[in-house]
């Protein structure tokens, strides 16, 4: 069922918040902890009642709402290959909704990883090594395969690579959302300046 247009925007915040950490770390090797922790931490929230307790507050969303308002507002400044790769996580995510026993995986490798999870917190390298793994071994096999640039450097450490599919795992958990609550391509053709004003009316 398609829920109001503000909902979606969180979820579709929460996918370009995730997938603008996989560009930094790609091409610095540095992430920033709270906000890797907000992807990582939605991964587990399967059950959440709100789009918002997916992420824990809105305010942690903050990043993500900044940068849809300033794409659909057209700034200067906005980082150029984040919409190419959104749109390649928003199609691998109907590939994947479409494999039933990638998906039965997917799930049953979380379940796996939550304890560990909770126990450590999401951002512990052994966590995010499994939820790296678990990215390597059921969804990165899909097609079209989102394809990471960056500093060769950076893209060659094991570490870097581990948090990069476990931050990609966070980004595909948001796009799933996305359609949840009803997110289309037609919503990034049609709806730009509404997705726009309700990023603006999030951050207020």
């Amino acid at each position: 069922m398609s829920r109001p247009l503000p909902e979606r925007v969180l979820a579709l915040a929460g996918l370009v918040q995730a997938l603008a950490q996989v560009r930094r770390i790609a091409d610095t090797g540095q992430s920033e902890a709270s906000v890797v922790q907000t992807a990582l931490e939605s991964i587990f929230r399967i059950d959440a009642d709100t789009p918002e307790a997916v992420y824990g507050r809105v305010a942690d969303l903050a990043p993500g709402l900044r940068l849809l308002r300033d794409y659909f507002n057209k700034q200067a400044n906005v980082d150029e290959g984040l919409p190419r790769l959104a749109l390649s996580v928003l199609q691998l995510e109907r590939r994947f909704v479409g494999e039933p026993n990638t998906v039965a995986a997917v799930a049953g490798g979380i379940a796996e990883i939550a304890p560990q999870a909770e126990a450590s917190g999401s951002t512990h390298p052994e966590v995010l090594s499994a939820l790296g793994s678990l990215y390597a071994d059921t969804i990165s096999h899909l097609r079209p395969r989102v394809m990471v640039q960056g500093n060769p450097h950076y893209l060659g450490q094991p570490g870097v690579v581990a948090e990069i599919r476990a931050i990609l795992l966070a980004a595909v958990r948001s796009a799933v959302l996305w359609r949840q609550l009803g997110g289309s391509f037609w919503d990034l053709l049609f709806s730009r300046r509404a997705m726009a004003d309700a990023a603006s009316e999030w951050l207020r």
